[in-house]
């Protein structure tokens, strides 16, 4: 079922040269990209006047049942211990918070924050994931987070996805132990320069490619690349992180269902509520690629209405700045039938071979032997020139650190410890980054 709007008039062409005038609609732009999905659908279910309408009450019927009690002013309360997932006995019982110096806020997401941390001991700096247990539970989100854990302790092999060094829990918290990187969010640096030059977006699309093509060799599609998820280190080199939507064991000709994503990225049978793979992360990569070479992504309207119709019926527009293999890779990428779109067949060696990365030797792009084509500048860990202002000006909260020691693994069952027993984790010595 498509979503139709009210009127045929196509909307004014948003593009970065004429935001002086459009200062309001970027700033909810941005707005709305942070909020994601489910916030979105919250704030759009609050409102009385919007779910009478039948486009708004279609969005709303798109939603999973994992979603469902967004729906409800009053969430219910967190499940029974006979509803918790116990997943088996912790790995580190021994770390602590009181292990770090909690230093920074430097993130920000619906269960908690991320925090610039220094360790104690070997005065190393990792990026701590802090989330808080009832907002887990009350949303019953806790197998995304598993899945999220189990799909970064498979990322150590590869240079473009962000490492977890460890993990560990206390009564009423998670803790991600994770590589520390701050060159800053593509996002903004979106921001800041509009858009970037060929070159630069094919340099970041092939380690952007590379990681999700290793994703997939581990059958796991990862379902919200957007430049808020991509990260540059401290040399400018692409990290791929947030892997709270990532689905496992989807075999190369395995499907999904789950209605999930970034409304702005969602490919056509997502929305059409099609069992869709993962082509669906190439359709992605063709979204982030037109927004770094255009400014923004290919189907934007601030109505939401209107873009997923634009996403499923309008034809994708080209301006004629790019190059021929650009365009021809924008298009294959930005198919909206995915039995023909560029990687269904082959994956991500479509991707590679195509002539738009014909500049592009695999091996050293790997290696990290190529020269990035922006240089973050940064001092050292305590330069924070490249996190938003919004997250830095923020006090780090004090329960952060100081949750008491005495109440780890053996918190009691209705602090939400048994539906976390699989969470710590702590590598063999010789596998730590």
């Amino acid at each position: 079922m498509t979503i139709q709007t009210e009127t045929s008039v196509p909307a004014p062409e948003l593009t970065y040269s004429k935001t002086r005038g459009l200062v309001a609609n970027l700033s909810a732009f941005m707005k709305q990209r942070k909020m994601g999905l489910n916030d979105f659908i919250q704030k759009l279910s609050t409102n009385n006047y919007a779910c009478k309408h039948p486009e708004v009450q279609s969005i709303l019927n798109l939603t999973p049942p994992q979603d469902a009690e967004l729906m409800n002013s009053n969430p219910s309360p967190p499940p029974s211990p006979s509803q918790q997932i116990n997943l088996g006995p912790s790995s580190n019982p021994t770390a602590k918070p009181s292990d770090f110096d909690f230093l920074k806020v430097i993130g920000k997401g619906s269960f908690g924050k991320v925090l610039l941390a220094r360790h104690r001991s070997d005065e190393q700096f990792y990026a701590v994931k802090v989330l808080q247990k009832k907002a887990i539970l009350k949303k019953k989100e806790e197998k995304h987070i598993m899945s999220e854990r189990n799909v970064l302790l498979k990322n150590v092999k590869h240079p473009f996805l962000v490492g977890l060094h460890y993990s560990f829990q206390t009564a009423d918290k998670l803790y991600f132990v994770l590589d520390y990187i701050n060159g800053g969010e593509l996002f903004y640096h979106l921001q800041r320069e509009r858009c970037f030059l060929e070159p630069r977006a094919r340099f970041y699309a092939a380690e952007i490619a590379s990681a999700l093509g290793y994703l997939h060799s581990l059958n796991i599609v990862y379902r919200d690349l957007k430049p808020e998820n991509i990260l540059l280190d401290s040399q400018g080199h692409i990290i791929l992180t947030d892997f709270g939507l990532c689905k496992e064991n989807i075999e190369p000709n395995g499907t999904t269902s789950t209605f999930c994503g970034t409304p702005e990225y969602l490919a056509p049978e997502v929305l059409h509520k099609q069992p869709y793979d993962r082509t669906v992360d190439w359709w992605c990569l063709g979204a982030v690629l037109y927004e770094m070479l255009y400014g923004l992504p290919p189907f934007y309207s601030r109505n939401t209405a209107e873009m997923y119709d634009n996403i499923l019926n309008k034809p994708l527009q080209l301006k004629p700045n790019i190059s021929n293999a650009a365009r021809h890779l924008l298009e294959g990428l930005l198919q909206k039938d995915r039995t023909k779109r560029l990687g269904f067949t082959d994956d991500f060696t479509e991707i590679k071979n195509h002539m738009f990365f014909s500049p592009i030797n695999w091996d050293d792009l790997n290696a990290k032997k190529l020269t990035p084509p922006f240089n973050p500048n940064v001092t050292g860990p305590n330069d924070l020139r490249h996190f938003d202002p919004e997250f830095t000006d923020e006090p780090v909260p004090s329960s952060i650190g100081c949750s008491p020691d005495s109440a780890l693994i053996t918190a009691s069952i209705t602090d939400g410890a048994e539906a976390f027993l699989g969470f710590s984790y702590a590598p063999a010595m010789d596998s730590y980054l």
